[in-house]
């Protein structure tokens, strides 16, 4: 049986670098599309990469003559992509160069803030919104055939805006006791690995064939959050709660823009506040995305072991 020709889009990211890796180990020939095709890939040296068979070629996900160029070069006829901020049009030429250029499978990696009538998100809620409309886009180029879009909640990474604090001592948050799954990227990029070489047929029977919802494995509130960083480093680790103002001027201090920040913010807030009858952390529908992991990632891993082999980040 021939190998499936994929192309992994930001592969210098966690997501992206653990689907390369995941599909190259699970027999697909492994392309890698970069901006700057100088970047090192984690988890590969030049020469691991060289030796496994993995190929490299320039693309931009902003322009898409470039990634025309890459697929018609390589063969390709899957892809994973993310959002990229800088289009007018939310990728819909990019998206259409894929389908052009020979792609017949795109996974795109999205947000479980999408949820409901994807065509009525609207652009106050912006994170929702703007990987909502690239789906729109993958539905009406691609057709329900030809994309799936997986939908984590919150990356166990953002724990990195954290750093400096836990370096010093203390983190000051807004709403500590807000339940988080904290999911990791690498299980995230082992389900894309896993649509990649596996196809379409493997979203048979989720909930939503052209979208999987993705949770980690346990609800762990941000203070206790730190109770697990401090463990893993030996050190006594001080939680101050912060006002919404508070903290959206923390995370400006820290480089995440000031849209992001009042959302992430908001999204925080006890369920009574928000106005918003969706959760992804309540219910069965927290249920079923943290099964979902288990199933498309083949493992699910916990916030103590993410941090255990993470740990360097907070120390450096």
């Amino acid at each position: 049986m021939p190998s499936i020709s994929t192309i992994i889009f930001g592969p210098t990211g966690h997501v992206g670098s653990a689907a390369a890796l995941f599909a190259q180990q699970h027999g697909a020939k492994v392309t890698l599309a970069l901006r700057d095709t100088e970047k090192l890939v984690p988890g590969l040296t030049l020469e691991q990469e060289k030796a496994a068979g993995f190929e490299r070629v320039q693309a931009d996900l902003t322009n898409p003559e470039t990634v025309h160029a890459a697929v018609r070069t390589t063969g390709a006829k899957r892809a994973f992509i993310y959002l990229v901020h800088g289009t007018t049009d939310h990728m819909r030429q990019t998206i259409k160069a894929l389908k052009a250029s020979g792609i017949e499978l795109v996974v795109f990696l999205s947000s479980i803030s999408v949820h409901g009538d994807i065509r009525n998100i609207t652009p106050t809620d912006f994170i929702a919104y703007a990987h909502a409309q690239v789906e729109v886009n993958l539905d009406e180029v691609f057709g329900s055939d030809g994309y799936i879009a997986i939908r984590p909640a919150y990356f166990s990474t953002n724990a990195c805006w954290w750093a400096g604090m836990i370096r010093e001592g203390e983190v000051k948050i807004v709403y500590p006791d807000s339940k988080l799954d904290w999911i990791s990227p690498e299980d995230i990029g082992r389900v894309a690995g896993t649509l990649l070489v596996k196809g379409m047929q493997t979203s048979e029977g989720a909930e939503e064939r052209n979208s999987i919802s993705l949770c980690g494995p346990k609800l762990v509130s941000q203070r206790d959050a730190v109770g697990i960083f401090g463990k893993a480093l030996g050190k006594d680790i001080k939680v101050t709660e912060l006002d919404e103002k508070e903290g959206v001027e923390n995370l400006l201090k820290i480089g995440i823009p000031e849209f992001v920040a009042g959302r992430l913010v908001q999204s925080l807030r006890p369920k009574s506040m928000r106005g918003d009858e969706f959760d992804p952390f309540e219910g069965e529908t927290y249920e079923q995305a943290a099964t979902n992991l288990r199933k498309y990632a083949g493992r699910a891993s916990s916030l103590e072991e993410w941090t255990e082999t993470n740990k360097e980040v907070f120390i450096s």
